[in-house]
């Protein structure tokens, strides 16, 4: 059969997981760069009878997958794809399998974003290299306050750091109760007395309707403006237009984003110029462990489909 491995922009997947046996008997072809929009998926991907897909990096959403006729099975990595018309597949009859995925990789780059925000580290490197020495000043964790927008299992990850930060934990989210908040070793608050009183904001929210401008021109007008707001999430749950805007304005002291609207991002996208940002292109789960996982999980449910026995079926 014919398969494709879609979004391998690293030309890393053949190295991730062991190919060997799938190779040997099936046409695999990697795609290394993004395929373009509707017509160009349909195009590239139109003969092939099985597709490998990296997670909410390609849209599948119905009118391409209908362009797709020759699909039998299809293998996404994580166990959720926003990206994905499941129902669609189902009416097809078409079997999707997910894979596992670390829960640790994007915590820490929350932190990651973090620490270069609050030591400027992104700016002092660069200095470093043309010559420069000690051009800023930085904010301390310690006796900061840390505000969590989130407080599931990733948000919990992050307020475990925070704790051992010294810092004071705080969080909000539509449902959160307050033994929630205090197992997670951090403090309820309302959404308002969050933006107001954090000094670094970090969103672990998933996306959907109710969550998309989450974060808007009011919640960041609340905020402090010696304060950093942290995205690892999704980029539609903040506002573009407020963010830019409140950056260039000096509304706020700084935002650490790995996640954006439109992805990849546009090389010409204003954020890119936007003052006082560290900016990361979707790293959140991009480690090796994680890699790892998907790549060696994928080839897991590929040899069980042709096996006759689908596992890990979304």
């Amino acid at each position: 059969m014919k398969i494709a491995v879609v979004d391998d922009y690293q030309k890393i997947a053949r190295e991730m997981a062991d190919w060997s046996a799938i190779e040997g008997s099936h046409d695999v072809t990697f795609f290394h760069e993004p395929i373009g929009d509707r017509d160009a998926v349909v195009a590239a991907l139109k003969d092939f009878d099985v597709l490998c897909i990296m997670r909410e990096r390609t849209l599948f959403d119905r009118a391409t997958l209908e362009g797709l006729s020759n699909l039998k099975f299809l293998v996404t990595t994580g166990m959720r794809n926003a990206a994905l018309n499941l129902e669609y597949l189902k009416e097809r009859g078409i079997p999707v399998s997910g894979t596992g995925g670390s829960t640790n990789a994007t915590p820490e780059l929350a932190w990651g974003l973090m620490l270069s925000l609050a030591r400027h580290i992104p700016t002092e490197n660069q200095r470093m290299r043309e010559g420069s020495w000690i051009t800023t000043l930085g904010t301390d964790l310690d006796g900061s306050t840390l505000g969590i927008v989130g407080l599931g299992r990733l948000g919990a990850m992050v307020a475990k750091v925070g704790n051992a930060f010294g810092m004071e934990v705080i969080a909000w989210s539509q449902n959160l109760t307050d033994d929630q908040a205090a197992e997670a070793g951090a403090k309820r608050v309302s959404k308002e007395d969050l933006f107001r009183q954090s000094d670094f904001i970090t969103i672990h929210y998933k996306l959907s309707e109710r969550s998309t401008g989450l974060v808007g021109a009011g919640e960041l007008a609340m905020m402090k403006s010696t304060a950093y707001i942290v995205n690892t999430s999704r980029g539609p749950i903040i506002d573009n237009d407020a963010l830019i805007a409140a950056l260039k304005a000096g509304q706020i002291g700084g935002a650490g984003l790995d996640v954006y609207n439109d992805e990849p991002l546009a090389k010409d996208h204003p954020i890119r110029s936007c003052p006082r940002t560290v900016l990361t292109p979707h790293l959140g789960y991009v480690s090796k462990a994680t890699y790892k996982q998907f790549y060696g999980e994928t080839v897991e449910d590929l040899a069980a489909w042709f096996a006759g026995s689908p596992v890990r079926l979304l």
